[in-house]
């Protein structure tokens, strides 16, 4: 079983405004409403490539209903714990000359709802993967990543964490099995500017000896880096292609990389999978589908 933990998703009204004014009315000339939350793309991703996922969180008022509906819809199996105050956030995205975005807050979680979350948790074990990933809204505990880590510790559950920061730094002590900064995440952790692949590697490497078992390094157009559990490098310059749309690219590398890792046992593949499904979902309006990764590999 594969799970997934969006602690508070969205839905995500994306708008092109051809020429957008602070202070007037602007008229859209483009919108799209999608279910949002990096756990959630991460099951998108894992469906569109053949791979069964759950995708836990949590939701709350009629935006909650219809993200429950979009997720249905992209086939993902959502078993989202419905809260009693608030109700599930918008992100809105405003494309124009500048890319502009205005997060909700989010509905309120109590600690009742964190008990079942982690009930549900409970059911995961040996051979089982759970990916965490992103922000922990202000009515959470602040250190529930490393809750989950703990009580999952011992079960034989390879845990994936895609995180910034504090939040990722302070479960490596827990050993997950793999860590997804991007490089700029990466270097502000160590308080360094990593622009190259190769000033990615050492820094990689710290993170493996507090405790991280593989870590993937996504870097938009600079390709990525893994330095996996053996010790092995892999990096490869990004794939060619117009980028249409950078949200969910580096959630979609965590899902083809766990999908290549699923059908491969290689790491090696697993990397090229990865780099393939975050260059598809980039390049398109939508997240990666099979044919376009796909198409991706055959040409590298």
């Amino acid at each position: 079983m594969i799970c997934t933990v969006t602690f508070n998703p969205s839905l995500d009204y994306i708008v092109r405004v051809d020429d957008m004014r602070l202070g007037a009315i602007n008229r859209t000339a483009y919108e799209q409403v999608l279910p949002g939350g990096k756990g959630v793309n991460v099951s998108i991703v894992l469906g569109n490539l053949g791979h069964k996922s759950r995708a836990l969180g949590f939701v709350a008022g009629f935006t909650g209903d219809e993200l429950c509906r979009l997720c249905a819809e992209a086939g993902v199996d959502a078993d989202f714990i419905r809260v009693e105050e608030g109700m599930t956030r918008i992100n809105v995205k405003v494309k124009s000359a500048e890319e502009t975005e205005l997060n909700g807050m989010g509905p309120r979680i109590a600690e009742k709802d964190v008990e079942v979350l982690l009930a549900k948790l409970d059911a995961l074990g040996d051979g089982d993967t759970l990916v965490i990933s992103g922000s922990v809204p202000a009515t959470l505990p602040h250190d529930l990543y490393e809750r989950i880590m703990a009580r999952l510790a011992g079960r034989g559950v390879c845990i994936v964490v895609d995180a910034e920061r504090d939040l990722l730094t302070r479960v490596l002590p827990y050993r997950p099995f793999l860590v997804k900064p991007n490089n700029h995440e990466l270097g502000d952790i160590f308080g360094v500017t990593l622009r190259t692949r190769d000033e990615v590697v050492p820094y990689a490497r710290k993170l493996q000896e507090v405790g991280a078992a593989n870590v993937l390094v996504s870097m938009a157009g600079e390709g990525g880096v893994l330095v996996d559990e053996t010790g092995a490098v892999h990096q490869s310059p990004a794939a060619r292609g117009t980028v249409v749309n950078s949200v969910g690219a580096g959630d979609s590398s965590v899902a083809g990389f766990l999908a290549g890792l699923m059908e491969t046992g290689s790491y090696e593949d697993a990397f090229r999978m990865a780099l393939a499904t975050g260059s598809a979902s980039a390049f398109s309006d939508h997240l990666a589908t099979r044919p376009e990764v796909e198409a991706l590999l055959a040409r590298s």
